[in-house]
């Protein structure tokens, strides 16, 4: 029997620290909901706006599976192993924590600020070699379809130390589609960037997320010219 979960997007958490506004999808930092700790092995959805010339300092991560995702803007991405990238809109970036790194991400503009989406995932092993990967996806080869920008088994995307599938659609007025889940035992969380489509039924608006699991398909109809993000993960994990 198929499950579902609705998080209404004025239902998130929320901090305005000034130079920082977030909304949070599941509980991070002062919000916490027991009833809204994860999904499965999707641990966080961040959607973050950060002020021009600012950003979060030097901090450490170990193992967690971390996506950043630019709505518009720049990100200027640094960490210990020495790297140093500017993150783009339309680039996709991964940062597989393991064994423990720390970096910095602040907004590359000075002139503007930069929108971005961070996501975490609990990783499938433990301890692995810190890894870094960022890859362009043009939104014309997304047009009218569902493009895998994250997976553990396609190189056309960035790699991630999961069974979890990271996809961007950007939908026409009235587009049908369908989305296959990988693998058994998976679960889907539909995050509409914006517009509106409906998913199994239910109309998602501007920032809402939909879990939905126990199932091997959703349907999705843009309702209105609609950018969505999936994100498969197992429903199973062992979490922290």
């Amino acid at each position: 029997m198929m499950k579902t979960i609705l998080h209404k997007a004025d239902t998130r958490g929320h901090a305005n620290h000034g130079w920082l506004n977030s909304y949070h999808s599941f509980s991070f930092a002062g919000y916490y909901n027991a009833e809204r700790h994860n999904f499965g092995a999707l641990r966080v959805l961040n959607d973050d706006t950060v002020a021009a010339g600012m950003g979060f300092g030097k901090h450490p991560h170990d193992n967690m599976e971390i996506v950043s995702i630019p709505l518009s803007g720049d990100l200027h991405h640094k960490d210990s192993t020495g790297r140093d990238e500017i993150i783009r809109q339309n680039d996709v970036q991964i940062m597989s924590a393991g064994s423990g790194i720390a970096h910095s991400e602040t907004n590359a503009n000075r002139d503007r600020e930069v929108k971005f989406l961070q996501v975490w995932v609990y990783p499938k092993e433990k301890n692995i070699e810190p890894r870094y990967e960022q890859k362009n996806f043009a939104p014309e080869n997304r047009q009218d379809k569902i493009v895998t920008v994250v997976a553990p088994d396609d190189a056309n995307a960035v790699w991630i130390n999961q069974d979890a599938w990271f996809s961007l659609g950007k939908l026409s007025e009235g587009l049908a589609a369908n989305y296959q889940l990988h693998k058994e035992g998976n679960g889907v969380y539909v995050f509409v960037l914006n517009g509106t489509v409906t998913v199994n039924g239910q109309v998602l608006e501007a920032r809402d997320g939909f879990g939905i699991s126990e199932t091997g398909s959703i349907s999705i109809t843009a309702t209105t010219a609609a950018d969505i993000l999936l994100i498969e993960v197992p429903m199973q994990t062992q979490g922290e």
